[in-house]
């Protein structure tokens, strides 16, 4: 688009010229797409002919469409986006945002793309963004965590030209992302973070944004954003919670650092937290003042959140099993998960049902499973109303209504998850699957303290093989006795029989009762050859 730009610029300005160079000059920039965004001129390089064999160049300057930033960005790119899907990690897939915007969702995110697998991996980035392409589906944010600026780069001009903003995740606290070191593990990193979003500013065709989590001090969160702001973020989305507060101590989010942030920078905000139904979108963001609200968990057991309905979860089900269809490829975890999830009250009724869907192995014995669920659901309903207000829940439980986790050290009275134990089975020491190993193999022991003790490797610690001769572990052994042409009968390792034979091949030596001449061995040891 920018290029037929410019070229129609070109002819215009050199009417008569038969040919151009299809090239620019942009300083430190490698291509059209990049320097493109750099300030609001453009040098490009024109070769014209004036006649035969005679050449001309010259440098011509044009106009450079620059890139939408802050509130612009938010009201002409994103639409003045209010209703916010989340970025989750294999549940905002393509089928999932498209059925959410047919509900009121009006921007979605994809899941969190890891950066270095997206550069090295093109399976990766065709199975997670480029088989997702598809029009219904904008405006589009891609995430990415990483913690390194040049492949976080590289990542986002893979992905620019297929989404409208490249996001970077501060934000996630799950052990995962302490392990690899990104999300919110980096928010007391700040040089990095500012070279990462500054690098991006400065080299993407699409804008950059931050999602993050608060610290526990206000004052702290308000200059961590003002920091991302002045590094080049042009939206930020603030989660109330701490990099603490996940699991079963998420607790509620902060609304009051979120209206901290928000009156503190001067570009778009949303707000991420406490969001279950409709009433509370509204409610957020009159306390807070923020651009729009981003949901995760409130859309996942309600689609229809933003619409302000609570339907019944066979017809959310459905709908989205047939988009799926429409859409394929998706894979059966994703869309097993989102069925779970969707029908997570009922499930812990219809147990059978539930060990039914974690055993199908398609989209049709999804469809089926869901098909018998509304059956149930649907008898229950002509039922006295006393029958299912036992459940304690605000709404029937084939309602699609938000999960909400109990308190921290409470105890459920009816819902409650199947216990991985069996009381009445007479090994009610195991969970379910030891107790189907131990069906397979009665020999079976998973007490620690029975178990046998491994001699450890004497190179790396993994246990040793018990009849090596080097008392090593394979790997160790392996690389020992290629080392010192030497066989191994424990490991079944045959360097040095080997090598005497192929000795023995070239140079026409045999054996002698059994054992080879002394020449043959000594060359086998000590000839490269």
């Amino acid at each position: 688009m920018l290029f037929d730009y410019l070229h129609a610029s070109i002819v215009s300005l050199f009417d008569n010229y038969i040919s151009m160079y299809r090239c620019c000059l942009a300083l430190n920039y490698k291509d059209l797409s990049e320097c493109a965004v750099n300030g609001s001129k453009l040098y490009i390089i024109i070769v014209v002919m004036s006649g035969v064999g005679s050449w001309k160049g010259g440098l011509a300057w044009l106009p450079c469409m620059a890139k939408p930033r802050g509130f612009e960005f938010w009201r002409s790119t994103l639409k003045g986006a209010r209703y916010v899907v989340a970025p989750m990690v294999e549940q905002s897939e393509l089928a999932w945002r498209l059925l959410s915007r047919r509900h009121g969702a009006e921007l979605c995110y994809t899941p969190m793309l890891h950066a270095q697998v997206f550069v090295r991996d093109a399976n990766y980035r065709r199975e997670n963004l480029y088989n997702e392409v598809n029009q219904e589906d904008r405006p589009l944010i891609t995430q990415f965590c990483a913690n390194d600026p040049e492949v976080f780069i590289q990542a986002a001009l893979l992905t620019q030209d297929y989404c409208d903003a490249i996001d970077l995740n501060l934000g996630c606290p799950q052990m995962i992302a302490k392990r690899g070191h990104y999300g919110v593990f980096l928010q007391d990193e700040w040089d990095l973070l500012e070279k990462m979003i500054k690098l991006a500013d400065e080299k993407l065709s699409v804008p950059i944004t931050c999602k993050i989590r608060v610290f526990p001090e206000i004052e702290k969160t308000v200059k961590y954003a003002k920091m991302l702001e002045k590094a080049g973020c042009q939206l930020l989305t603030v989660h109330g919670r701490t990099k603490d507060q996940k699991g079963a101590s998420t607790g509620i989010a902060s609304w009051k650092h979120i209206k901290a942030v928000r009156e503190a920078v001067n570009i778009p905000v949303f707000a991420n937290g406490n969001i279950q139904h409709l009433s509370d979108v509204q409610r957020c963001m009159e306390e807070t003042g923020v651009q729009g609200v981003m949901s995760a968990e409130g859309n996942l057991h309600n689609p229809a959140l933003f619409e302000g309905r609570s339907p019944p979860v066979w017809e959310m089900a459905e709908e989205y099993l047939g988009v799926v269809e429409k859409h394929p490829p998706c894979s059966l975890s994703y869309v097993r998960a989102h069925i779970f999830r969707l029908w997570h009250h009922t499930l812990q009724i219809h147990q059978d049902l539930r060990e039914e869907l974690a055993k199908a192995k398609n989209v049709a014995g999804i469809a089926e499973v869901n098909r018998q669920l509304k059956q149930r659901c649907q008898e229950e309903m002509a039922k006295d109303e006393s029958e299912w207000t036992r459940t304690g829940l605000p709404f029937p439980h084939w309602i699609c209504q938000p999960y909400v986790r109990p308190p921290q050290g409470s105890k459920k009275s009816f819902l409650v998850k199947r216990a991985l134990e069996d009381s009445d089975a007479p090994n009610d020491s195991l969970s379910k699957n030891k107790q189907e190993k131990k069906a397979r193999n009665p020999h079976k022991n998973f007490c620690p303290e029975l178990k046998p003790k491994y001699i450890k490797c004497e190179q790396c610690g993994n246990p040793k093989g018990n009849k090596c001769v080097f008392n090593l572990c394979r790997g160790c052994c392996k690389r020992k006795a290629f080392k010192e042409v030497a066989d191994c009968p424990g490991h079944g390792l045959r360097f040095k029989t080997k090598a005497l034979k192929q000795s023995n091949s070239d140079t026409g030596g045999g054996l002698t009762n059994g054992n080879p001449n002394s020449q043959t061995v000594s060359t086998a040891a000590h000839d490269p050859l």
